[in-house]
């Protein structure tokens, strides 16, 4: 009986295996590349232009996300250029740097680390695709509006791979323990 037990419990290792090497590989070579996209896009995400309005057929604006928290800031809307950095930019690069932070951590499996910094990320990924979803919402409504015709530019793009690949790197971090 305990033969049989161990011939059986020697075949499940087996079979599970391949997925924990499936799993390494996806971890040592997928990490890195998510680890350094989402500083850079998130860099060109804040830079770039995030959507182009045009109003008639020669006045065009495009705006990045820098460029409209200075914008408001310049006009007097101070608390609404202080709510867009909140969101935007500073809890943005908050995530990348607690996922960072956890990425140079040891891992281990009771998670013994300051616990402020495991609380954090749930709260800020929570908010991580906000600005995405309000530029779409604001093209919609330029577009059904008839105001100005409204299109995507790679700012918006590069914005949504950051917070993509910061949460994809977070994810992996959680399956290594």
């Amino acid at each position: 009986m305990p033969a049989a037990w161990l011939r059986r419990a020697r075949e499940r290792s087996n079979l599970s295996r391949p997925n924990r090497d499936i799993s390494n590989v996806l971890y040592r070579l997928l990490l890195p590349i998510l680890l350094f996209a989402g500083p850079f896009c998130l860099a060109l995400g804040l830079t770039l232009p995030l959507v182009r309005f045009e109003k008639l057929y020669f006045f065009e604006e495009t705006p990045s996300l820098i460029q409209i928290i200075w914008t408001l800031g310049q006009d007097g809307n101070l608390m609404l250029a202080v709510l867009v950095a909140l969101f935007s930019a500073i809890f943005p690069v908050a995530k990348l740097l607690t996922v960072l932070f956890e990425a140079a951590s040891k891992p281990d499996r009771e998670k013994s680390g300051p616990t402020f910094l495991r609380g954090v990320f749930p709260l800020l990924s929570k908010w991580s695709m906000m600005d995405v979803m309000l530029v779409a919402l604001v093209i919609v409504a330029a577009k059904t509006s008839g105001v100005a015709d409204a299109f995507t530019q790679p700012g918006l793009w590069f914005y949504a791979a950051s917070a993509l690949a910061v949460t994809l790197s977070h994810f992996l971090l959680q399956k290594r323990g």
